[in-house]
């Protein structure tokens, strides 16, 4: 094998939740020559990215470039957008929507939860009854469950929020960003948070946050926001096409590539084709005599959680798979082997989902 890149035969293809797959173009892309983060060269390649973070957020609003993964973007929206002594309400039916309410925890804020069964989506009427009992500065919400296969109806619960001028709508849209409808302003979401190494198929190591005038303003109400994810700070630097600390250089590179090839699929496109590829493995699924884990209607399109009702050996299937060149991901957390999850996002084609079914059916058949 070549010292200086992966031997093709031993490339298993991803099927995960995330990270995904990277197209050779994009891997290439972070091979470049290094250019110093405080130079002309690296300010233009910044100065490049907002247009296309912009469109691909669907706002009008400044993105933020976090070096971090979405985990840290939770921190920043915790820390700059919930004032003192003011509570937050977050939106829990799944490992990370919970882990965000740790976040805030964890960061001083008074916590309340609305908490929905896993599998289950949050209503918008859950949203309303508990903003009509209290008065909150912030609902915190993740539209894609990436450990349950739940697409909250988001779109819903920020018309219900925006009802409530004084509290701001904090997104986590880690897994859907490029692979679900995201119409950032359109639907009021004050701050937008996701990761590269879902549907937007970037490798991991960098996070993006659209953040509207509203969330800015609030920032400069709330006392230590720390630095590393201080809106205010993000911003002066941003002005300038520069970040406060040492930006992934060679993922922003790869990041400029993507964010092309994305938009010239075209958002509306991009995001049937995940779809056209949810329904194909659900109807898999079904059809293979397993369940949905995710309930009716609100079935995720960039990841199926199957619920292993045939009771088969993951660690088994797995090793199948991955001699053929292929890997899915088990459940997570208290879901790990009762379910498993096939990531069907960024690049992924329905051709590819065709081939990994047509993989897990002949092991399903005895190999």
């Amino acid at each position: 094998m070549s010292q200086d890149k992966p031997d093709q035969n031993d490339h298993i293809r991803l099927f995960l939740p995330g990270p995904v797959e990277v197209r050779p173009e994009v891997l290439r892309a972070q091979a470049g020559w290094m250019v110093g983060h405080r130079s002309a060269e690296f300010r233009a390649l910044f100065a490049r990215l907002q247009p296309k973070l912009r469109a691909l957020f669907q706002t009008q609003h400044r993105v933020y470039v976090s070096t971090s993964s979405g985990s840290g973007l939770w921190e920043a929206a915790s820390r700059c957008c919930v004032r003192p002594g003011r509570p937050v309400l977050h939106l829990v039916n799944g490992a990370f929507s919970a882990r965000w309410a740790e976040v805030s925890q964890a960061n001083g804020k008074e916590v309340d939860v609305i908490e929905a069964a896993w599998g289950r989506a949050i209503t918008p009427e859950q949203v309303e009854e508990a903003l009509r009992a209290r008065a909150y500065d912030a609902v915190a919400a993740t539209y894609n469950e990436t450990s349950t296969g739940v697409l909250n109806p988001l779109g819903a619960i920020a018309a219900v929020v925006r009802q409530h001028p004084d509290t701001l709508l904090l997104a986590d849209v880690v897994s859907a960003l490029a692979g679900a409808p995201l119409p950032t302003d359109a639907w009021g979401i004050d701050v937008c948070l996701a990761s590269s190494q879902k549907a937007v198929a970037l490798p991991p190591g960098v996070a993006f946050a659209a953040v509207s005038d509203r969330a800015l303003a609030r920032a400069a109400e709330v006392p230590n926001r720390g630095y590393y994810f201080d809106f205010l700070v993000l911003e002066k630097y941003l002005q300038r096409d520069q970040t406060p600390a040492t930006p992934p250089i060679s993922l922003l590179f790869a990041a400029d590539v993507q964010l092309d090839a994305i938009l010239a699929e075209g958002l509306e496109a991009r995001v049937a084709r995940h779809q056209a590829m949810a329904q194909s493995v659900q109807a898999w699924a079904l059809g293979a005599g397993f369940g949905l884990f995710a309930e009716d209607g609100y079935r995720s399109p960039t990841v199926t959680t199957v619920a292993n009702t045939r009771g088969i050996d993951f660690a088994a299937l797995d090793a199948y798979l991955r001699t053929r060149g292929m890997a899915i991901s088990n459940g997570y957390g208290k879901l790990k082997g009762q379910t498993f999850r096939i990531g069907h996002m960024g690049e992924v084609t329905p051709a590819d989902v065709q081939t990994l079914l047509d993989a897990i059916d002949a092991f399903l058949a005895g190999g």
